[in-house]
């Protein structure tokens, strides 16, 4: 899809965003596939127990079809400072993360990215519209819908009966 304002998205896989090094990703690679889309941040209180459990998740089901797509986003308490390339280098030396880490985005307001301005859009109730803080989490089927909303707070491995019913492993 060469614009993404030429027509109303269907899936998130009628998206592309940037990776770390400004290169176009189109999502729709992705097809078939289950997602945990997270937006990420290097200095937040939870940045230890997510990226360790985002990588336990990954390794147990990325076989089965799960990959984890990590947004940097530094709207919270400024918990992202740095560049795109010190965020990588930071989640492959420290957390050994093999799960791609995209280019930095905002997740709210009048810049928030499309991928997110979608995601959001479901009935999330409790939710609001809003994203909370670092590591909120959406759960996306394999044809590309939203189908679970986690909170912050939310341990990754707590939602992996979650995933697993996705992957048709339960």
């Amino acid at each position: 899809m060469a614009d993404q304002s030429e027509k109303d998205p269907a899936s998130v896989f009628d998206f592309i965003v940037k990776d770390a090094k400004g290169n176009n990703v189109d999502l729709s690679m992705y097809k078939g596939k289950i997602l945990l889309i997270v937006n990420v941040a290097s200095k937040c209180g939870m940045t230890n127990s997510n990226y360790t459990e985002l990588n336990q998740l990954y390794e147990k089901y990325k076989d089965q079809g799960l990959e984890v797509l990590a947004f940097p986003c530094n709207q919270f308490g400024e918990e992202e400072p740095g560049s795109n390339e010190q965020i990588v280098d930071f989640v492959c030396s420290r957390f050994k993360s093999e799960f791609p880490v995209f280019g930095k985005i905002e997740v709210n307001g009048d810049n928030a990215a499309p991928l997110y301005k979608f995601l959001k859009l479901g009935k999330w109730g409790i939710f609001g519209d809003d994203i909370q803080w670092n590591f909120a989490k959406f759960l996306v089927d394999k044809n590309g819908q939203a189908v679970d909303r986690y909170y912050p707070t939310t341990s990754p491995l707590t939602i992996e009966t979650d995933v697993r019913k996705l992957l048709e492993l339960s």
